[in-house]
């Protein structure tokens, strides 16, 4: 894997990346606050076809904007990031996905300490996005949004925090698998 801005401080240690950002880091373009950003941290490999890709998040948001979860990435103009993202007091599972310009969608989730498990599986054109919170034993949809169809994407672990430095976040339990049905309900 590799990173795109590697952040200040990265230990892998077994299944467990544990991470400590830079500071004023973030992806977006564009939308609504009008600046263009892409500073934030990506561990990322190149996936060919369809997938499912699962990653356990632990952090301590306690900032505005910090952020981890997983991202896919055809350009710096063509991604999708979603995750637990600190925002009006609390963690919600953020979703932005960018075509030239940024949108946002969140939905406040329990994450208790701050770890949600994350799903985000491709198939086609569109990303399936879902997550488990740790009291549920049924995965909730977050999101399908469109991407591009291509032969082979950037998919990985991202974090950012926009208004400082020092977030630490944990990933565990990363894993990349076949798509899983196409089944929505």
């Amino acid at each position: 894997m590799t990173w795109l801005n590697p952040p200040p401080e990265a230990k892998l240690d077994g299944q467990t990346l544990s991470v400590k950002t830079g500071g004023q880091t973030d992806f977006w373009r564009g939308t609504f606050y009008g600046f263009w950003r892409d500073s934030g941290h990506f561990l990322h490999q190149r996936i060919e076809g369809d997938f499912t890709a699962e990653v356990t998040i632990e952090g301590k948001f306690e900032e505005l904007y910090d952020q981890a979860g997983l991202m896919v990435r055809l350009s710096e103009s063509c991604w999708v990031k979603a995750g637990i993202e600190y925002t009006d007091g609390a963690m919600h599972f953020s979703v932005v996905v960018t075509n030239d310009n940024s949108d946002w969608s969140q939905l406040l989730v329990r994450a208790d300490g701050g770890k949600i498990r994350l799903r985000l599986t491709r198939q086609g054109d569109a990303i399936r996005i879902q997550y488990l919170d740790q009291n549920d034993d049924a995965w909730k949809a977050a999101r399908l949004a469109y991407i591009p169809k291509t032969a082979a994407i950037d998919l990985g672990v991202m974090c950012c925090s926009p208004q400082r430095e020092g977030f630490e976040v944990t990933f565990s339990d990363f894993d990349i698998r076949e798509a899983i049905s196409r089944e929505l309900h």
